[in-house]
Parts: C-alpha cells; sequence; structure tokens
C-alpha cells in the first residue's frame, strides 16, 4: 500500500489511543539460499539503520519535511516517501508513525553485497493531525518487503513497500 492510499484510510478510520515508546524487534533467523554468508555484525547493523529509518520517515512525515528523508532512504523509497510528504502539506495535514512491534526476516543477500532484502510484519499506530489537532487514530498491521543498500557508513532503505493486512 502506498503512502497515498495509507493517508485515504488513515483520515477514514478512527481508532485507539496513539502510543510513544519502543517498539518490540523479533529477528527471525535468515535462510539465505546462495554463496554469501550473512555475519552477524551486518545483520545487527542492517536491522539498526532499517529502525532508524523508520524513525527517520515518522519524522519527516510529521514536519512535512522531505529533506529528513536523504540521510535514510535512496531512490523510488525516498521518492515514494517524498510524494506523500508533498501531498499531504498540500492537504494542510500531516501524519505521526509509532512503531510497536516489528518481525523481521532478512530474505535476502546479494552476492556482491550490494543489497540485502528483508520482510517485516509491522504494527504501528498513524494518527493524522490537522494544525495539530488530531483528526483520526488507526492502528495498521502490514507486511513490508524492504531492500537496503549500503552506503558510506550505514545501509539505505532502497525499496520500501508496504501491504496492510
Amino acid at each position: 500500500m502506498g503512502i497515498r492510499s495509507l493517508l485515504v484510510c488513515a483520515v477514514v478510520a478512527s481508532g485507539t489511543v496513539f502510543c510513544a515508546g519502543q517498539a518490540d524487534v523479533r529477528v527471525e533467523p535468515s535462510h539465505l539460499q546462495g554463496p554469501r554468508q550473512l555475519q552477524e555484525q551486518t545483520q545487527a547493523a542492517v536491522i539498526r539503520d532499517y529502525l532508524q529509518a523508520w524513525k527517520t520517515a515518522d519524522s519527516a512525515l510529521d514536519k512535512n519535511d522531505a529533506g529528513l528523508l536523504d540521510r535514510d532512504f535512496i531512490g523510488t523509497a525516498r521518492d515514494k516517501l517524498a510524494q506523500g510528504i508533498q501531498q499531504q502539506a498540500m492537504l494542510g495535514i500531516h501524519t505521526r508513525y509509532q512503531d510497536t512491534s516489528h518481525d523481521i526476516q532478512v530474505v535476502f543477500y546479494s552476492p556482491e553485497g550490494l543489497s540485502i532484502e528483508l520482510t517485516d510484519n509491522v504494527q504501528y499506530d498513524v494518527q493524522v493531525l490537522d494544525h495539530d489537532k488530531v483528526q483520526t487514530t488507526q492502528q495498521v498491521r502490514a507486511r513490508y518487503i524492504v531492500v537496503l543498500t549500503p552506503a558510506e557508513v550505514r545501509w539505505r532503505v532502497r525499496v520500501f513497500q508496504g501491504q496492510v493486512e
């Protein structure tokens, strides 16, 4: 589901109380096929950077500032999120996301080490605000397919596709 669809769902739905705090994260053992082994240190860095990307996306969507995405997102993931930010800014709204749980599994590590794909069954709360007045809150469960690419000193999200369950 794209950010536009998510915004529409969030505007229409009513939900539970918005909560803050640290998300519960569960990392499933990876079952990679192929010649490249995933080192424990690499997996830890990928998970750390991916979870940081969620915080970055939340901040960018809350502040309607696509420039904040540059640190953690590239390519189509960045473009789609930036487009969502532009659309919500034109509507005069902003959104807050609070991820509450992640169930992550690394499913592919390219032979040359230039990309890692993971799946994430995530649960999060989303609030739609109009001039800092909460219009709606919704709890969402979704399955994301994510591709990360190494850059300078961190992994950056290149593909970020979610399907609401």
